[in-house]
This record gives structure tokens, C-alpha cells and sequence, in this order.
């Protein structure tokens, strides 16, 4: 005990150790949604759901046990919702490659991203986007997510008139989300801890009494194999050899840029960590996320970056690395409950997507909508994600928009090259996917 107060500072920091593993079990139960979500996801791409959880759960665990004992730093980490969605939506679904390939592509993006942030270009990147949209990509991503879980969860469906609209209340499991939907809501209002995995559990409770869910055939058991997923990112690594491949590459580098470097900086916030507008430590905090990003590839599963939910265990007292070892525990135990999988439908998961969707678009009261240069690409991003179902399509169009409209109101110095260059890449990002 000596050694872990010496260790984490908890005497510097203000906190114990009772307080830290209290912290790291609420942002456990406030993130563990996504062992059952991103498997439910990433099978939309006809990935192995069970090696997926499997996978989620150990790059999960080993992001957080990074953060803890080498950033020290209260904030957990897993797969990213939002790319994970890119990964199954966008990529395998609406491109047609393969699961596969697409998970070779997410390898290399994660080599590209532990190299720059080795060498210190992560933040030179990052830092030459416009905050504005930085938080637009954040919120179109929530937007994005929640259109996913309203449609999941058959709140919203294709209409051949009207292209979308509502969906049928005379579908029983319809009723599933709304019911998991106002529970969630509430809760998140009275500000319970664990409020998306509670409501979550009382969904798939509803689901089981009312027999719209059938029952699993036990609770407990050993982790599913990850031999499915295990290592194919890495067998076909050569199969990134077109200009529509490094296209996918690179917006797996960039959507997880945005993401993760936003959630740091906003946690290190909450937590009272930021000097002089900088984070301390901020490289090894980097390094964590982008080597559990690398380790997740090779089990077989999305991006892994940091978690908003840590915010959670952040608000009861956590404020040392210890709260993320916690957590990453909690993951590793978690690897005991894959039958409950059969239990988390696309109802249960429908009204989580939506929530983290609402989080996520808070962003946008961040955004200059006083001026016009910066309004129309953030308000292109924003609802080009949802309306082109394409997280990609979005970027492409307000980051191609950014510099035009700079360069009409005579502030075309204030781009970065960065941008400029960034536009050209997206300008032949759109002909590779529309021509090519």
C-alpha cells in the first residue's frame, strides 16, 4: 500500500486509495457498454462477436494499464465509438472491402500514429486544425452514432418518399428503445454513475420478461477464442495497395487524432491537470492510447483512445494513474461474461449509441457560428456525417470547404499549410470514392 501511495502520488494528489478504486470501478461501469456494443458493431462487418469481445476487452485493459501505471493519469481507455461505426458502416459495408483488410488498414493507421507520436508530430498535427473543427468533427461523430442508434433501435427507417422517417410503434421491440431511451435519459439527468450500462441491463431485463429476448443458455464462462480475429490484421497487410485503402488509412489516423486528443485535453480539464493551457505528461498519455491502438489491431478489434466516460470516475475523486489500473482489471474480469452477448441486441445497444451521441454533440456550442468561413465547413462536417452515413464524406466536405472560404474573407493566411495540404488529400479522397 506504501508502495502505490509513493508511486501515484495520492498524498500530492489529494486522494486515497479507497477513493481511487472507487473511481475506477464507477468509470468501469460506466464504459463496460462497449463490451457488448462494439462487438455488436463491429459484426455488422461479419467480424467474429465473440473474438470482437474478446479483443475489446483486452485492448481495453491494456490502454488503461498503460495510462495508470506509465502516463499516471485517471482516464480510461477502449475501442472508440464512431470509428468503430467508420470501420463496419463506411468501410466494409459501403466500400465492400473486406472485414480483413479493413482491420489491416486500422494496423497500419495505428503503426503511422505510434511513429508521429514517437517523433512528436502528433501534436504539430493536431494543433494545425482549427478548434472549431475539431469540435465539429466531434459533434457530427455524436450525430452520426445517434442516427445509427435511432435506426438500430427502429425509431427511424428508409421511406422511398421522404428518404427516412419514423418508425413503426406497432413493433414490439420498438418499444425496447424507447424504453431503454427515457430510462438512460433519466438517469444521465440525475447524474447516476453508470447510468448507459444500467440502463442497458433494465432494457435487456424488459427484453427477457416480456420474451422479445431470448434467455442465455448460462451468465458465466471463458473468454471466447480470439483465434477469428487474431493477427489477421497483420496477414493482410498487403492488401493496402490503392489509393481507396490509404484513403480509409488516413481517416482512421485522422477521425482518431480529433477524438482522442479532444477527450485528453477535456479530461486533464475536469481534473484540474492542465498548466499553462499544456498537459503534463501528455506524450506518455499519447503513447499509451496509440499503443493500445497498435495491440488492439493485432487482436481484432477498431482504434482504442481515450473515454469521455472517465469523466465519471474523474467526479467521485479519481485523480491518479490508479483509478485506470482499476479499471483495466475490471476489463480483464469482464472477459467472464461473453454469453450475456446473445442478450444485448441492437434494441439494448440503440439507446447508448443515442446518449453518447447527445454527449458528443455538446461540442457544438464550442463552434464561431458568427462567422460565416467557419460556420459553413463545421456545419458541413456536422451534418454531412449523419446525411452521407459516412463519417469520411463529412470531413472530406467541410475540410475541403475550410480553406475556400478562408481565402474569401482574405484570411487565407491564417490556414495552416497543413490545411492546404489536407484539402488536396480529401479533394482526391472524394474522386477515389465517387471515380475510382
Amino acid at each position: 500500500m506504501t508502495w502505490l501511495n509513493s508511486y501515484f502520488q495520492l498524498d500530492k494528489l489529494n486522494t486515497t486509495i479507497k477513493r481511487e478504486i472507487l473511481a475506477g470501478i464507477t468509470t468501469f461501469i460506466s464504459m463496460s457498454y462497449i463490451l457488448f456494443v462494439n462487438p455488436n458493431v463491429l459484426g455488422a462487418a461479419k467480424m467474429d462477436t465473440g473474438a470482437v469481445f474478446t479483443a475489446t476487452a483486452l485492448a481495453s485493459a491494456l490502454g488503461c494499464l498503460l495510462m495508470g501505471f506509465l502516463a499516471r493519469y485517471p482516464i480510461a481507455t477502449a475501442p472508440a465509438l464512431g470509428i468503430n461505426a467508420f470501420f463496419s458502416y463506411s468501410v466494409v459495408i459501403g466500400m465492400g472491402v473486406d472485414w480483413q483488410t479493413a482491420l489491416a488498414g486500422v494496423f497500419v493507421a495505428s503503426l503511422i500514429f505510434l511513429l508521429i507520436t514517437i517523433f512528436k508530430l502528433r501534436e504539430m498535427i493536431i494543433n494545425a486544425i482549427p478548434s472549431d473543427l475539431k469540435y465539429a468533427i466531434s459533434s457530427g461523430i455524436g450525430l452520426f452514432i445517434a442516427f445509427l442508434g435511432l435506426h438500430q433501435g427502429g425509431l427511424v427507417v428508409a421511406n422511398k418518399s421522404t428518404v427516412v422517417g419514423l418508425g413503426s410503434f406497432t413493433t414490439p421491440t420498438t418499444w425496447l428503445t424507447i424504453f431503454g431511451l427515457l430510462v438512460t435519459t433519466i438517469l444521465m439527468i440525475r447524474k447516476v454513475p453508470g447510468a448507459i450500462f444500467i440502463g442497458m441491463f433494465l432494457t435487456a431485463g424488459l427484453g427477457l420478461v416480456t420474451g422479445l429476448i431470448k434467455m442465455p443458455a448460462r451468465l458465466i464462462s471463458g473468454a471466447p477464442s480470439l483465434a477469428p480475429t487474431f493477427g489477421v490484421a497483420v496477414k493482410h497487410v498487403g492488401e493496402i495497395n490503392t489509393p481507396q485503402m490509404w484513403v480509409v488509412v488516413l481517416t482512421f489516423l485522422l477521425v482518431t487524432f480529433f477524438d482522442t486528443a479532444g477527450t485528453l485535453v477535456g479530461l486533464a480539464q475536469q481534473a484540474g491537470f492542465m498548466r499553462n493551457n499544456q498537459m503534463p505528461r501528455v506524450g506518455k498519455a499519447l503513447m499509451s492510447d496509440s499503443t493500445a491502438m497498435l495491440a488492439g489491431s493485432i487482436f481484432g478489434t477498431s482504434p482504442v483512445g481515450a473515454y469521455v466516460e472517465s469523466s465519471a470516475g474523474i467526479a467521485v475523486g479519481g485523480r491518479s494513474g490508479l483509478t485506470a489500473v482499476v479499471t483495466g482489471i475490471c476489463f480483464l474480469a469482464g472477459m467472464l461474461f461473453s454469453p450475456l452477448l446473445t442478450v444485448v441486441t441492437d434494441q439494448v445497444t440503440a439507446p447508448a449509441l443515442i446518449i453518447v451521441g447527445v454527449l458528443m454533440a455538446q461540442s457544438l456550442k464550442y463552434v464561431d457560428w458568427g462567422h460565416l468561413e467557419v460556420a459553413v465547413p463545421s456545419f458541413l462536417i456536422v451534418l454531412g456525417m449523419p446525411l452521407t452515413y459516412s463519417i469520411s464524406d463529412g470531413m472530406a466536405l467541410g475540410l475541403i470547404m475550410y480553406p475556400i472560404c478562408m481565402i474569401a474573407a482574405k484570411r487565407g493566411r491564417e490556414v495552416h499549410p497543413i490545411m492546404y495540404a489536407l484539402f488536396f488529400i480529401f479533394i482526391i479522397f472524394m474522386w477515389v470514392l465517387t471515380v475510382g
